[in-house]
């Protein structure tokens, strides 16, 4: 057997919900929108779905072992422990959210609205997700093991990212800093590094690779520029975000990839305002001012993402 004795349902707010917080009732919520424009019955549409949903799988879960729920906003602070598993209800951000805080611990990744959700990391449905469940606690399941991002400051701080690490200034000025690669160094002045897993290789980079594709019709004679690279799962991609070549400045090591052994190093020049945060929550986020250094590589743990079979 397993030793799981106890199950951690995550969730995070609907767009309803946050409204309803922010407007304090349904009905100011409402006007807002509809005034702006907008279809309020689509968020209530919304809501109704996946608290439908959610109820159906936490009913389920009850019925085989023991659980808690726990909301996106309390990931960091919370305290798993190898006798969890993990059920995240939600978009597939969410389980990017997740995966970076709970260690080894196995993550069953349920959909509770196919007809809006993608759900590239979403195997599961209300409907059959008990299965795996059952499967986690018999200790007869398979997992995809994917590779975290990690970025270690000097001072022993550390943030992990489950798609992609954002290295710059907190505003929309240029960040400032030394950027290091096997034997190659600059100072750069950017909108930022953005270090991709291969998990995260098809959203925030796959736009920067989208955004050059656009350019090349602007490119003198036939260059065409490459096509986005194939990451293993053990590697990661660094691009630089609109590098400035100045007299202080250059703009040669702007991209590359990075090997479990091959990390990057940046040290900030800026006196305020740098951060790196992770998986596009700006508010997960460390301090990078001057005087810090940050190692970025791939991290020694691994997210471990129950798959059907």
């Amino acid at each position: 057997m397993s030793g799981i004795d106890y199950a951690i349902l995550v969730r995070n707010k609907t767009r309803l919900e946050q409204l309803i917080e922010r407007f304090n009732t349904p009905a100011q919520a409402r006007f807002y929108i509809e005034s702006m424009g907008g279809e309020f019955a689509e968020y209530e549409q919304e809501n109704a779905r996946f608290q439908e949903s959610f109820s159906l799988v936490q009913r389920r879960l009850s019925s085989v072992i023991k659980n808690k729920v726990v909301e996106r906003a309390y990931l960091p602070s919370f305290l798993f422990n190898p006798k969890q598993l993990v059920v995240v209800v939600g978009q597939d951000g969410l389980v990017a959210n997740t995966a970076k805080y709970v260690g080894g611990i196995p993550i069953i990744a349920v959909n509770p609205d196919q007809e809006r959700y993608d759900g590239v990391l979403l195997p599961f449905t209300p409907q059959d997700f008990l299965r795996a469940v059952e499967r986690v606690l018999a200790d007869r399941y398979s997992v995809r093991e994917a590779a975290l991002a990690e970025a270690r400051l000097n001072d022993g701080q550390r943030l992990l990212a489950f798609n992609d690490l954002f290295i710059g200034a907190a505003s929309h000025v240029s960040a400032r800093y030394r950027i290091g690669f096997g034997e190659e160094a600059e100072n750069h002045s950017s909108s930022g590094v953005i270090v991709s897993t291969k998990s995260g290789s098809t959203g925030w980079l796959s736009s920067i690779f989208n955004m050059t594709a656009g350019m090349a019709r602007f490119l003198d004679g036939d260059e065409i520029p490459a096509p986005q690279p194939s990451l293993a799962e053990n590697e990661l991609m660094f691009v630089v975000r609109e590098a400035f070549r100045s007299k202080r400045t250059q703009a040669s090591l702007t991209a590359g990839i990075l090997g479990e052994y091959e990390p990057l190093l940046i040290e900030s020049f800026m006196p305020s305002n740098g951060v790196i945060f992770s998986d596009g929550v700006e508010t997960d986020f460390l301090q990078f001012n001057a005087g810090a250094i940050a190692t970025i590589g791939v991290a020694p743990e691994k997210a471990r993402l129950v798959v059907k079979g």
